[in-house]
Parts: C-alpha cells; structure tokens; sequence
C-alpha cells in the first residue's frame, strides 16, 4: 500500500461529472481530489493568451516546461490549478478553452508531459484522481478504479445547469453537440483513447444523483482490501 493510501482513479467522457463525484469521495474519505482536465484546460488558456497554435505539439511543450504550475489547497479537498502564482478559476470554465483543451489533448508531447505531472502528483496515494486514461494510462496499478458515464443528454443538462450557475451562458443544443463530437474525438484518439480499463467498475449516472453514485464508489472502497484495512 502507498504511503498515504491508494489511488482511487476515476475515467470518464465529458460532462459526465467526475469532478464532483470526484471531490465528493475524496471528502468522504478524507483525501485530496485532483481534475486532469484542468491541467489540459489551464495550458489551452495559456496558449490561447500566448497566441501559441493548437496544434504545435513541441510549442505546447515548451510552454508548458516554461511555466511554474501549483496545485493549491483550497478549502475543501479538490486542488485547484496555478500557473506562474496566478489561481485559475472562471478561465478554465470558458467554452473558448474548453474546446482547445480537446485539441491540444490529442497531441502525444502535451500528453507524456502531463503524464508526468499526475503521477507525481498521486504516487503516494491518498488521491481520488480523475480524468479520461487515468486508470488506463496514468495509473494502471491504481488500487481502485470506476469508469463513470451517462447519456449525452443528461451530461448536456448539467453542463447546462453548471454554468448557469457560474453565471455563464448556455444553450443546450450547442452543448450537447460539443459533447457528442467530444465523445467521438476522445474515443477515437490514437493515444490514450478514453475506454474502461478492464478491472474499472462501471457506473451509469444517467438516473443517478451525485449522492448516489458517490455512496457507490465510497462502498466498493470500503470492500477493496484498502478500505477494509483502513476499517480495522
């Protein structure tokens, strides 16, 4: 076992709610909750503001060995993303950035880099880690993974929720067909495609709410050998 527990790693299409799910369990068990998708969203921002091409593999690279990256502690267990000491928050959210994340995801350097990050950033465990190849490609060995999905609808519909919330617009046909087409190009990658690892558990949330599927996963930790340790 890892030193501060094991790596909970959670995959899954766009909009499915790994996130939430995600900071969720790690509260639950008192660990910390790290997003993938937001190390890709922050570099898509930084090269958007760069002025850098999308698909320059070795430019996006290089930005990217550039920068000072910080994953601060926030109030609750989700880590945020820095870069260069500056918080990242409603930038990430943008849909301008959400697209170029999908792009620049693709790239096979952009992807080793960040490979490298979220291993180190989860090697001791205690994580709850969430993304698209995390249990597939970043962590294999993870202890304990859960493939999440739901229909491209009910992804839509939060996604639609989500920024209204955030005071954002949206509108629901655009969203869904951004989800469909993402589905599409991050299945259809030739490196690190998003699929189920073999050993992950599958959770369909389509008619699931959040509390739900997080009281699921919380449950089959507490079966995995881990959590029956941790129980003793």
């Amino acid at each position: 076992m890892r030193p501060d527990g094991i790596v909970i790693a959670i995959d899954g299409p766009a909009g499915v709610g790994k996130s939430t799910v995600g900071r969720l369990v790690a509260g639950r068990l008192g660990y910390s909750s790290i997003s993938t998708g937001k190390m890709y969203r922050a570099l898509a921002w930084k090269a958007l503001e760069n002025g850098i091409s999308l698909e320059d593999d070795e430019s996006l690279v290089k930005l990217a060995g550039s920068l000072k990256w910080g994953f601060p502690k926030g109030p609750g267990p989700e880590a945020g993303v820095s870069l260069d000491g500056r918080g990242l928050d409603l930038e990430l959210s943008e849909e301008r950035v959400s697209k170029a994340s999908s792009g620049i995801a693709k790239l096979a350097g952009v992807r080793l880099f960040m490979c490298g990050m979220q291993r180190a950033a989860g090697i001791s465990g205690g994580v709850v880690m969430e993304g698209r190849d995390i249990g597939t490609n970043v962590f294999p060995d993870a202890e304990l993974k859960v493939y999440l999905d739901a229909s491209p609808e009910a992804r839509a519909r939060r996604r639609e929720g989500q920024l209204k919330e955030q005071g954002l617009e949206a509108d629901y046909a655009r969203i869904l067909d951004f989800i469909i087409k993402r589905d599409a190009q991050d299945s259809g990658r030739k490196i690190n495609p998003l699929k189920k690892a073999e050993d992950a558990h599958y959770l369909d949330s389509t008619a699931l709410p959040c509390e739900k599927v997080v009281d699921a996963i919380v449950d089959l930790f507490k079966r995995s050998p881990a959590g029956r340790r941790s129980a003793v």
